[in-house]
């Protein structure tokens, strides 16, 4: 089997200068949802993330912003989940703006919140996203048949990440909505 198991990854690279990353407020909810908007258009909601997504609020004390001179350019948001009973964190929407792609900010974003989420004892990351782009930071490939999503996926792209050793394991079955504290 894979060892999934979350590893102190490398430093990300510098990112611009004045770039801020903070946590996520109430406050950002708006242009967020413009950013997502603008990245991945109306079709975002037919995804099975989004199913997941729906009626459960994300977990504001991971969620996070990039600032730039008060400009918000990229926020990545996690939502509780169960994979069968094991609980999870479901990572996405991640969303740069086109003008500062390709510039670490994504890598930030998803660092900053999953060391948030790590710290709080949470124990295992899931997304649908490019593996090659998401290994920089710690996802592998989910065995196939392991996890079932309310929807059609490419399960090719099911990715995830352990903050503890042996979580991946015990998430097994249909993945559904947790809003539980969130």
């Amino acid at each position: 089997m894979t060892n999934h198991q979350y590893v102190t990854l490398p430093p990300a690279q510098p990112l611009p200068e004045g770039v801020q990353i903070l946590p996520e407020t109430a406050s950002h909810a708006e242009v967020i949802e413009a950013l997502n908007a603008f990245s991945f258009g109306p079709g975002r909601f037919a995804k099975s993330a989004y199913k997941l997504r729906r009626n459960n609020p994300p977990v504001l004390a991971y969620n996070r912003v990039c600032m730039l001179n008060g400009r918000l350019i990229g926020a990545v948001c996690f939502s509780r989940i169960r994979i069968g009973p094991a609980p999870a964190l479901l990572l996405g929407p991640l969303a740069v703006h086109p003008d500062f792609k390709n510039k670490g900010i994504g890598l930030a974003l998803m660092r900053d919140g999953m060391a948030a989420a790590k710290a709080a004892g949470e124990t295992l990351v899931v997304l649908v996203g490019d593996a090659p782009y998401y290994a920089r930071a710690g996802f592998l490939p989910v065995p196939r048949g392991q996890m079932v999503m309310p929807g059609p996926v490419d399960y090719g792209r099911l990715l995830a990440c352990e903050f503890v050793a042996g979580s991946l394991e015990q998430a097994h079955g249909p993945m559904r909505p947790d809003p539980r504290d969130s």
